[in-house]
C-alpha cells in the first residue's frame, strides 16, 4: 500500500492547475496528526504550497521548472472548495470597462465568504468579504462593482459612458439592481435611464 504522502502527492498531480487540496480530504486514510504532518512535510520540500490555513495547492512543472498556480485558478477553486461566490473587485472591474486606465497592481477578490489573504508562490492575493449586491457575475455586476469602487464623486462622470458600453439587456439587468445598491449609485443610475 503506498504511503500517506505518496497518496497526496498523487492525487494533487492528478488535479487542474490550482486545484486546492484540503488536510480534511485524506483523514480516511490516516489520522489528523499524520495527515497535517504529511503535509507539512511536503509543503517544507516544496511539493506543495500553503496558500491559508488548511489549503494546499500542488506547484506547476514546466519546461522552465516549478511555478506558482495562476491566482485566478487557486481563487475560483478555493470558491467552489468552500460554496462561495467569488469575483473581481471594482479596479479591476472599471479597468476592463474601459473606465479607469489605472491597472491594478494588488490581486483583489471580492468574497460572499470570509475574509482571507492566500499566498500563492510570491503573490499575496487579498479576498474581500462584500455584500451581495456586489457579487453579480455578469457585465451589469461588473458595472456595480465598478461604480462601488470609483466612488460616488467619480462615478457621475462616467455613468454615460457605462450606459453606451452596457448591452440593452445589460442595461435593463443593472436598472433593475436599483433596489439593493447603494442610495447614491440607485439615484445615478435612474438618472441617467431618464435623461441618458
Amino acid at each position: 500500500m503506498k504511503k500517506l504522502p505518496e497518496m497526496i502527492i498523487q492525487r494533487s498531480q492528478s488535479l487542474p492547475e490550482g486545484e486546492v487540496l484540503s488536510p480534511k480530504e485524506f483523514l480516511s486514510i490516516g489520522s489528523r496528526a499524520a495527515v497535517d504532518q504529511a503535509f507539512s512535510r511536503l509543503a517544507r520540500t516544496g511539493k506543495l504550497m500553503r496558500i491559508c490555513r488548511g489549503m494546499y495547492v500542488a506547484p506547476v512543472k514546466s519546461r522552465f521548472g516549478t511555478r506558482a498556480p495562476e491566482p485566478e485558478k487557486v481563487v475560483q477553486a478555493l470558491a467552489e472548495k468552500t460554496c462561495v461566490e467569488v469575483t473581481s473587485s471594482g479596479a479591476r472591474a472599471a479597468n476592463s470597462l474601459g473606465l479607469t486606465q489605472q491597472v491594478p497592481v494588488r490581486q483583489v477578490f471580492l468574497t460572499s465568504g470570509r475574509a482571507r489573504t492566500l499566498r500563492i508562490g510570491k503573490s499575496e492575493v487579498q479576498i474581500k468579504h462584500a455584500p451581495k449586491w456586489m457579487l453579480a457575475p455578469t457585465a451589469a455586476g461588473e458595472a456595480v462593482r465598478a461604480l462601488a469602487w470609483l466612488g460616488e464623486k467619480h462615478a457621475s462622470s462616467t455613468i454615460h459612458q457605462l450606459h453606451r458600453l452596457l448591452s440593452k439587456r445589460e442595461w435593463d439587468r443593472l436598472l433593475s439592481f436599483r433596489a439593493v445598491l447603494p442610495s447614491w449609485m440607485a439615484g445615478m443610475i435612474g438618472a441617467e435611464a431618464i435623461h441618458g
